[in-house]
């Protein structure tokens, strides 16, 4: 299962494997605290797609998909949180205060649609 949760929550044994998915690192956090699995700054959206969000929700929906178009084009970044995810928990972390309008958001669900098609479709891992 893929969970998002904010840098500034405690870990907790449930989380999994856990991913920094922003591209800048989280203000006010040491690198020794954050408990991380791996820092992908590759599976942040562009700055460009970044600034023009802003967190305004009136543009959240054009993010998203937006986002997801960008996401098409880098399997190789994916592929580390796609495979913790097929063998376990999985935490998506982002820094934004916004918990249902972040880039993890869109992450989560597509991550879901990319292994929800290799649920179902019988291929291997190496098929994706």
């Amino acid at each position: 299962m893929i969970h998002t949760k904010r840098v500034y929550d405690p870990p907790s044994p449930s989380d999994g494997k856990r991913f920094l998915v922003d591209r800048l690192w989280p203000r006010g956090v040491k690198k020794d605290d954050l408990k991380l699995d791996g820092w992908l700054k590759d599976a942040a959206p562009s700055k460009v797609l970044r600034r023009e969000f802003a967190h305004e929700l009136a543009k959240w929906e054009e993010f998203a998909r937006d986002y997801a178009l960008e996401l098409d084009g880098k399997p190789d970044v994916l592929k580390a949180i796609l495979e913790a995810a097929i063998n376990g928990d999985v935490t998506l972390l982002f820094a934004a205060k916004d918990r249902e309008h972040n880039n993890a958001v869109v992450l989560k669900r597509y991550l879901e649609r990319q292994l929800n098609g290799f649920c179902t479709s019988g291929d291997t891992w190496e098929d994706l």
